[in-house]
């Protein structure tokens, strides 16, 4: 498993928010910007005090990730930090961000995966220069569409692909307000051939379809459920029935649990529920719908596998 201070065995991890945001700016979200190291620090305190041990940063290439940030944030809150490499939508980036980079970006997931983010392609916002290496990502994050995949989501899919390939690194993919899960599973590992235990559906809970988290869950890949933050997906209320439903069916083993705060007025330390809402007030709904057993392990136990990095070689 990959963080921003270096390998750890996946057995390491502890209680993990499974798709969160430290660092986080988008064109789509003016005047919200995550981008205050302090109050990044602020917010994993608190999640380290609602007994959060690690956090992993959906937030890819040219979104202001910070990076150089995330190893003395993760040093001095005690929280394991896992960063992403990879491409959101193309909505999501300022003009000109996009420009310079390859037309098979492959290379670039690959080199932030092995070598440190900002080691390769054209320095962004977020991915200065630091006195100490770059840290190294951990997983690769890419975007669909509403109920599709559009040129730039095939595109970036396929490079991700390719990256896997190269890393053992797994797939976390946003799904537009929740939708085109099967459409994601059909390239990524019918065309793509990536193993579907790689690849992490996000959003799940905002598109409370139960056959189609049924079908996805069949298929192998790891569903999460994250998004408290977001007051116009009021969708927190059927998330104990999504979630019983598939243990029910038998696949409690493929849920993964997360915040997504992507907001500066979503952070806990600005009034909202921010990351330690998953632990306050998530956790123990679910665990009254199907037993804390269970839900400790979506928290330790399917983080630690779907996070792990099946390296194709030895790490550098």
């Amino acid at each position: 498993m990959r963080t921003v201070l270096g390998d750890i065995a996946p057995d390491r991890l502890g209680a993990c928010d499974a798709h969160d945001h430290l660092f986080l700016t988008s064109p789509r979200l003016p005047g919200q910007e995550l981008a205050d190291p302090d109050a990044a620090a602020a917010e994993l305190r608190a999640f380290r005090a609602a007994g959060g041990a690690a956090v992993v940063q959906w937030t890819p290439y040219g979104m202001g990730r910070h990076a150089a940030e995330l190893p003395r944030l993760a040093r001095e809150s005690g929280v394991t930090i896992i960063a992403a490499t990879g491409l959101h939508q193309e909505v999501h980036y300022a003009p000109g961000v996009l420009a310079d980079l390859p037309a098979d970006p492959a290379a670039l997931f690959v080199a932030e995966l092995t070598e440190g983010i900002g080691s390769a392609g054209p320095r962004t916002g977020g991915d200065a220069d630091s006195p100490e290496p770059p840290p190294r990502a951990g997983m690769i994050k890419v975007a669909g569409g509403f109920h599709g995949l559009d040129r730039h989501a095939r595109r970036t899919m396929t490079a991700a692909a390719e990256a896997h390939r190269a890393t053992g690194a797994p797939l976390g993919v946003h799904l537009e307000l929740g939708t085109g899960a099967l459409d994601v599973l059909d390239l990524l590992c019918g065309e793509l051939g990536v193993p579907p235990d790689r690849v992490i559906l996000g959003h799940l809970n905002r598109s409370p379809d139960p056959a189609v988290h049924r079908m996805a869950a069949e298929a192998g890949a790891y569903l999460a459920f994250d998004g408290p933050s977001r007051a116009h997906h009021a969708t927190d209320w059927r998330l104990p029935d999504a979630v019983a439903a598939l243990c029910d069916a038998g696949f409690a083993d493929r849920i993964l649990l997360g915040g997504d705060t992507t907001t500066a007025t979503a952070r806990a330390v600005n009034g909202g529920p921010g990351m330690p809402y998953l632990l306050r007030r998530l956790r123990p709904r679910l665990e009254l719908a199907v037993g804390t057993d269970r839900v400790g392990r979506m928290l330790h136990d399917n983080a630690a596998r779907a996070f792990s990095l099946r390296l194709a070689a030895p790490p550098a």
